[in-house]
């Protein structure tokens, strides 16, 4: 009979696994005490990305197997949201679960809306593992820290392959224009995977802009490389406009739009990592070579490649000014964003081109 719990030693704590044996990943047997396990290997890594942040939890308590997902908007639409719930009991968790260990740290957030949360806010690496023992596969914490939840001190690129494309074609964007903007604007970035297609580049920023502000230098930076090499960039944001080109998603920089952390698993059979990476593995890399199960062997052979992020942070005050000059030069304002945001000042009309009808 299968050992109804385990207890794993976390530094000063005491973690409980309950189910150990429990298989989350069917198509490679991989166990819940394997994902707890595979946490606490890259337990400095993944405090790197997460400590002091509010964390929304990406919950699988059934594990993932072939067609799993979520029930996405387009589900509730089409009537077939029962449908995904079959698959799978997966959800996001954005307030702290009841229950929770008297030493798991909470952080209030506001959200668009005006309401507000208290989100978990992970300050240990026990934290980790109890959010893995319930459920947990990805992290998706906010780019601000506790002590100042309206202040980001994080820009996150994000490289979105569009259909037609693919993680080669991310990378051939971010060795090229990205970083290349990157070095004339005298910051340093740091790449990963997001466990999937796409690629992110995340640049450590003073916590002295509003989460507007830095949505509008990512606009302004995803803009500038859409105009260096404008067939293979858009910073479009209707998907009728985009063709087959990279996406620059500068909403991923609004308040309350968060990105898989570094080395978050992610909810695919083969249990993929978000995997950060020197810029010169780049050329190399395949996402799919990183797992739950290749990922140790990796980070105790290479460490972090994300260890220097915190080193220096980096002002927003280039980019804000290449988006006043878009402003003034080119006539370009704000561009939408997304749907479930409260209409935003100078913002254009939120609505698909092909159906817009001018009055």
């Amino acid at each position: 009979m299968a050992s109804p719990y385990i207890e794993i030693p976390v530094g000063e704590r005491t973690v409980k696994v309950t189910n150990p044996d429990r298989v989350c990943f069917p198509e490679r047997g991989y166990t819940k005490r394997d994902l707890v396990e595979y946490f606490l290997a890259v337990e400095d890594g993944i405090m790197r990305a997460l400590r002091d942040r509010p964390t929304t939890l990406e919950r699988w308590p059934r594990g993932v197997f072939e067609g799993a997902r979520m029930a996405t908007r387009e589900d509730y639409a089409r009537g077939q949201a029962g449908l995904a719930a079959e698959k799978s009991d997966a959800f996001y968790q954005k307030r702290a679960p009841k229950g929770a260990p008297e030493w798991v740290r909470t952080a209030r957030i506001q959200f668009p809306s005006g309401r507000s949360a208290d989100e978990v806010c992970p300050t240990e690496p026990a934290v980790v593992a109890w959010a893995a023992n319930i459920g947990t596969l990805t992290f998706h914490p906010w780019p601000v820290r506790s002590g100042d939840v309206d202040h980001p001190d994080e820009l996150r690129i994000d490289l979105d392959p569009q259909p037609g494309t693919g993680f080669a074609d991310a990378v051939r964007v971010a060795l090229g224009p990205v970083r290349e903007l990157l070095d004339e604007l005298g910051m340093e970035g740091f790449p990963k995977t997001s466990g999937k297609a796409g690629l992110h580049v995340y640049v450590r920023i003073e916590p002295r802009w509003t989460f507007t502000e830095v949505r509008r230098a990512a606009l302004a930076f995803a803009r500038e490389i859409e105009r260096r090499v404008p067939d293979q960039v858009t910073s479009r944001w209707w998907k009728e406009e985009r063709g087959e080109q990279i996406f620059i998603d500068y909403n991923q920089n609004a308040r309350d739009r968060t990105i898989a952390s570094a080395y978050s698993v992610r909810p695919l059979p083969h249990a993929p990592v978000s995997a950060p990476l020197h810029w010169s593995e780049l050329p190399d890399a395949d996402p799919a070579d990183f797992t739950i199960a290749t990922m140790p062997a990796r980070f105790a052979e290479v460490g972090d490649p994300h260890a220097a992020i915190d080193d220096r942070a980096f002002s927003l005050e280039p980019l804000l000014e290449l988006a006043d000059r878009d402003e003034r030069e080119h006539g370009l304002g704000d561009a939408p964003y997304p749907p479930n945001y409260p209409k935003m000042p100078g913002e254009p009309k939120r609505v698909q081109p092909s159906k817009a009808k001018d009055v």
